[in-house]
C-alpha cells in the first residue's frame, strides 16, 4: 500500500509530498514532487504495475544524472576500447547538452535536439560518432548494470543523419614525392611511417603498436598486433619487399618498438604538419591506407586475397576503402 509524508524546510513550510509505495515481495519504492495529487497518481501506477507483475524499478535511471553515467563509463570501459580517445571526446559532447538530465529523462525528442544542434556545426559522420557512443553507453548501462530505462535506447528511435560521402582521396602524379620529400625533412619516423602505410593498408594504432618480436623477416610475415579490448586472435600479414626494405632501414630501438612514436594523435599531428610543408592540405593520413587498398587491387589481386592483407571483414567495407582508377583498370583489362 501508498503512503503520504508532508515534506517540509526549515522553517516548517510545506515543500512538497514523499509518495511511499510497500508490498511484499518487491522492494520499497519512494519519490517526492510537489503536489499531493502527483505522488498519488505516482503511486497508483506503481501499485498497478506491482500487481500485474511488470514493475520494474526506475529510482536508479530517475536518481542517476546521463553526466554520472559518462564519467562512470569513461573510467570502466574506454581505457578497454582502442580509439578511446575519440569516444571519451564525443561523450564529453553529449555530456555538455544532455548530462544534466536524468537517465529516465533521456527522450528520443531531447536525443533530436542534439541531433540537429550538433549538425550545424560538425560533420554528419561526426554526430553518427557522438550519437553511436551514446548508444553504446545506454547498452552498457542496461547490459552491464542492470539499469531500466524507462524510454529504452533513444538513439534507435529518432533518424541518424545520413552518412557521409565516403572521401575518394589518392595519391596523385608527383604528390608521393613532394610527401615523402617533405618527411625526410620532418624526420624521425614519418618518411618509414608513410612508406610502411602505403605498402601494408594498417592503420595508424595497429602501426605505433608494432613490436620486432612480431616481424620474421626471412619469411616476410608481420604477426599484427591486438589492440586493448580486441579478441586477441594472430593474424598474420605477408609482407611486400618493398615492406621488409623499409623494416631494414629503421633504427632499431632498445625497448622492443618499432616506432618511436607512441599514440595515434602524436602520428597524426606529425603527419599533418609534414602534408601542410608539402602543399598537401587535404590529406589524411588514413588516406594512405585508401591509397594501399586501392593498389592491392591494382595488382590483380581478388578481394579475399586483399581482405587478408587489409583486414576488412566484409565486401561492402573494403569497397568503402577503395577508389580503383578507371584508366588502371583498363590496363588491365589489356593484360597490362
Amino acid at each position: 500500500m501508498a503512503g503520504y509524508y508532508e515534506q517540509r524546510d526549515q522553517d516548517g513550510i510545506l515543500i512538497g509530498w514523499q509518495a511511499r509505495v510497500r508490498k511484499k515481495g518487491f522492494p520499497t519504492q519512494s519519490k517526492v514532487f510537489r503536489a499531493r495529487r502527483e505522488a498519488e497518481a505516482w503511486a497508483t501506477v506503481v501499485e498497478s504495475e506491482m500487481v500485474r507483475g511488470v514493475f520494474v524499478s526506475r529510482s536508479e535511471a530517475e536518481s542517476t544524472t546521463l553526466a554520472d553515467a559518462i564519467k562512470q563509463y569513461i573510467a570502466d570501459v574506454t581505457p578497454l576500447l582502442h580509439g578511446s580517445a575519440g569516444a571519451i571526446s564525443s561523450l564529453r559532447q553529449v555530456d555538455a547538452f544532455l548530462g544534466r538530465y536524468s537517465l529516465a529523462a533521456i527522450t528520443p525528442i531531447l536525443v533530436s535536439q542534439y541531433r540537429d544542434a550538433r549538425l550545424k556545426v560538425v560533420s554528419t559522420t561526426t554526430v553518427r560518432h557522438d550519437l553511436a557512443c551514446l548508444s553504446r553507453v545506454l547498452v552498457w548501462l542496461e547490459k552491464e548494470r542492470g539499469v531500466f530505462l524507462p524510454m529504452g535506447n533513444p538513439v534507435r528511435r529518432i533518424r541518424l543523419p545520413r552518412p557521409a560521402k565516403g572521401r575518394e582521396r589518392r595519391l596523385e602524379a608527383g604528390e608521393y614525392e613532394r610527401l615523402m620529400e617533405s618527411a625526410r625533412a620532418y624526420g624521425g619516423d614519418m618518411p618509414y611511417l608513410i612508406d610502411w602505410a602505403i605498402e601494408t593498408a594498417m592503420r595508424r594504432e595497429k602501426i605505433i603498436a608494432m613490436r620486432w618480436d612480431q616481424v620474421d623477416i626471412p619469411k616476410r610475415v608481420l604477426t599484427v598486433p591486438s589492440l586493448v579490448g580486441e579478441k586477441p586472435v594472430p593474424v598474420k600479414l605477408p609482407l611486400s619487399s618493398r615492406a621488409v626494405a623499409v623494416l631494414t632501414s629503421v633504427p632499431r630501438r632498445i625497448d622492443g618498438r618499432v616506432w618511436g612514436m607512441t599514440s595515434p594523435n602524436s602520428v597524426s599531428k606529425a603527419f599533418t604538419e609534414v602534408r601542410n610543408r608539402a602543399g598537401l592540405p587535404d590529406l589524411h593520413f588514413h588516406d594512405l591506407r585508401h591509397e594501399a587498398t586501392s593498389r592491392l587491387f591494382e595488382l590483380g589481386l581478388n578481394p579475399m586475397q586483399v581482405s587478408a592483407i587489409t583486414g576488412h571483414k566484409t565486401l561492402q567495407m573494403l569497397k568503402r576503402y577503395t577508389q580503383l582508377r578507371p584508366e588502371d583498370l583498363a590496363r588491365l583489362m589489356d593484360g597490362g
